[in-house]
């Protein structure tokens, strides 16, 4: 079974983020590069992690007018990622467009609720109803526009993947039992997710912030 364990390399320093990668490879199916690695180290970062020989997650969350989400998805073709995020609030052209725009071998998710909001995070923005709904809501629309899948909470996993059942589910947010939830707002355990529905599992910080990242991940990847 592929390792659905998706390293978030969420440091801005070029040479760390390899190191770290590097470190833990044997025991992590993927590298998920983020909007602050993006911005830092642009396409060059992306290659030079690519050579690291795991399939690269690019979370840029594109938002914005379809064509510029379209451009910019075909931007980033020549980096052949494996998956990359638009936010699933841009709507149906927009994610139409981007799936179009991204080739056959990249899987594009929609963004559907972030999990550091909750409710009232929701409610102050002018969302009505519970994360819970909007993140179906969502994903109901990602899977019309033709999208391969969605990044939800692993709340939210279990129901999606009842009403899409060949969806491809990333859930991020995850922290072992012992784990401190910091930003974190709608989390659980590895174990659960995956047993929920959940393709990819995208963890930072308890591995790449453990005093033993090697052990750590091997920790995680014993539970699986």
């Amino acid at each position: 079974m592929t390792n659905p364990v998706y390293l978030a390399v969420d440091v801005p320093q070029l040479d760390a983020a390899q190191a770290l990668a590097n470190r833990v490879k044997a025991h992590v199916g993927g590298l998920k590069l983020g909007l602050e690695f993006f911005c830092a180290h642009g396409h060059h970062g992306v290659r030079e992690m690519a050579q690291i020989g795991l399939p690269i997650f690019l979370d840029l969350k594109l938002h914005d007018i379809p064509n510029t989400v379209a451009s910019a998805m075909q931007a980033i073709h020549t980096l052949e990622p494996a998956i990359v995020t638009v936010h699933a609030a841009g709507g149906r052209a927009m994610m139409e467009d981007a799936k179009a725009a991204a080739g056959e071998r990249c899987k594009v998710v929609a963004v559907t609720v972030l999990t550091s909001l909750d409710d009232s995070d929701l409610d102050a923005i002018g969302v009505g109803g519970s994360s819970h709904d909007q993140a179906l809501r969502l994903a109901d629309l990602a899977h019309s526009a033709g999208l391969d899948g969605i990044v939800c909470s692993g709340h939210e996993v279990g129901a999606v993947h009842r009403q899409w059942k060949d969806g491809y589910f990333v859930v991020p947010g995850l922290r072992p039992a012992d784990s401190a939830t910091a930003d974190q707002k709608r989390i659980v355990t590895p174990r659960q997710a995956r047993d929920n529905g959940a393709g990819v599992l995208v963890i930072g910080r308890p591995i790449s912030r453990a005093d033993d990242p090697v052990a750590a991940a091997r920790a995680i990847e014993a539970t699986l």
